[in-house]
């Protein structure tokens, strides 16, 4: 099981290195953040009847982690020997400058629009969007929609 785990989070490290750099800001954070994660998906695991993707279910636990942090006054994270340390470094050192600015932009946003955007950008469709976050479809269209103005009147 535990080989299983780590093969998943290798293989979708981006999702959480991206939900990281849509909800915090340092460096430290942001690796505080993935530890964070890696751990809830770590304590979840066992549950995860594999009914959904696995993208799906580690945007979920991803997402509301890095929005259950924001809620909590002192975080305590325990470093688990078995957590891949040089997966997070590698990804950061890979942005280029205008990531960073879309990132930025992306920071403004509340909670949930970060989080339906960054689904979005991934390519989830919008009834998978729908189902991680928990609206209809038809409101994840025009919730994209609205997101998109946003950024391009920031990104300006």
């Amino acid at each position: 099981m535990e080989r299983e785990f780590l093969n998943i989070v290798e293989a979708h490290q981006g999702i959480i290195f991206k939900v990281c750099k849509l909800y915090r800001n340092s460096k430290e954070d942001q690796e505080d953040l993935f530890q964070e994660i890696v751990l809830q998906l770590w304590r979840a695991f066992p549950k995860f009847r594999k009914e959904s993707k696995v993208s799906t279910w580690m945007y979920r636990i991803a997402l509301n982690t890095a929005i259950a942090m924001f809620r909590k006054h002192k975080i305590e994270i325990e470093f688990n020997e078995y957590t891949p340390k040089e997966i997070y470094s590698k990804q950061a050192s890979e942005q280029s400058e205008n990531e960073e600015r879309l990132f930025d932009a992306i920071r403004t946003l509340n909670q949930a629009e970060r989080a339906i955007i960054a689904l979005f950008l991934e390519d989830f469709n919008y009834k998978e969007i729908g189902e991680i976050t928990g609206i209809t479809e038809n409101y994840v269209g025009v919730k994209i929609n609205r997101i998109k103005e946003k950024l391009k009147n920031i990104l300006k």
